[in-house]
């Protein structure tokens, strides 16, 4: 179907406003533009009962987390969600909307780790920090009040992708065990020879250079791209893995490969539940503030996280 005339409208406003697509800028101005744009798009900021800023043990130093807390008793299931931006771009404020719709919607504690960037902090640091921050969830879950025993990991685009790599991770005796994985238009394959990645080359949103620009910065090496690590699609074996919601979008160089994860964890026995969100962008989760779609797919992400780690 045609771009989502919401969309195609803010499209129209970067044509007119001649805006500098982020892999053309500096990595502070990128960092400071993808911010103020997801702020921008995100709306109004939900009150969640309680939220605390922490630190956790990174393999590398002590590392930012923010915890929202919905006003609930006893112990409460727990996401850990992982930002986007391409590994490069992001922090726990980019988020922070995302976090608390779903931590009121779902019922369930929503916990953000923040991790090391790219290019300063090349693959592995990322997984490493993410994988680190869902043992630190479980070994912890009595002091924050979680239960062990219901933990998911989520992320929207690379961090989709980090939580698609920690479920595999955990999976192999590297975390905790996981209930459930929701992976919002994520990464799944370092170059990917798909028809959206050939088809999405519009410099006025993000197409197949931002994706390539991210790469560049995430990997030291292109030999690092078969590392099922960076690419999960590339794993031998995807059964064992828990539960996955996929949520794709239309006009987004990521479309294909999120789809093909799909399709190879519900091949491999793992029950998936994909939704393709038609007329959207990459992007477009976090834009609750302006879009219905990305408010329809948020509250379908809670209803999912409620069904398999709060219900019954």
């Amino acid at each position: 179907m045609p771009l989502d005339p919401r969309l195609a409208e803010l499209r129209r406003q970067r044509i007119e406003a001649n805006v500098t697509p982020l892999y053309e800028m500096s990595l502070a101005e990128a960092r400071a533009a993808d911010l103020a744009d997801i702020r921008a798009g995100g709306g109004h900021v939900e009150p969640v009962h309680r939220v605390a800023d922490r630190t956790f043990p990174g393999p590398d130093g002590e590392l930012p987390v923010r915890i929202y807390r919905p006003g609930h008793d006893g112990p409460l299931a727990t996401l850990v969600y992982f930002y986007g931006g391409g590994w490069t771009l992001g922090s726990i404020d980019t988020s922070d909307g995302v976090c608390r719709a779903l931590a009121n919607a779902a019922g369930c504690q929503v916990v953000t780790p923040g991790y090391r960037l790219a290019p300063e902090h090349p693959f592995p640091a990322a997984v490493d920090d993410c994988l680190a921050a869902a043992r630190w969830v479980a070994a912890e879950a009595d002091a924050l009040g979680g239960d062990p025993a219901r933990i998911a990991v989520g992320g929207d685009s690379a961090g989709g992708n980090l939580a698609a790599v920690v479920s595999q991770l955990s999976r192999d005796g590297g975390g905790p065990p996981l209930a459930a994985q929701l992976l919002v238009y994520p990464n799944t394959c370092y170059h990917a020879d798909t028809e959206s990645l050939r088809d999405n080359d519009d410099r006025w949103m993000f197409n197949r250079h931002s994706v390539d620009w991210y790469w560049r910065n995430y990997l030291s090496t292109p030999e690092h791209g078969r590392d099922p690590r960076v690419s999960p699609l590339l794993a031998e074996d995807l059964s064992g893995l828990p539960p996955a919601l996929v949520i794709t979008a239309e006009y987004d160089p990521l479309r294909d490969e999120g789809e093909r994860y799909a399709d190879r964890l519900r091949e491999s026995g793992v029950p998936v539940e994909l939704t393709r969100y038609d007329g959207m962008a990459h992007g477009f989760f976090t834009m609750s503030g302006v879009l219905e779609p990305a408010r329809q797919a948020v509250a379908q992400a809670a209803e999912y996280l409620r069904k398999n780690l709060t219900d019954g």
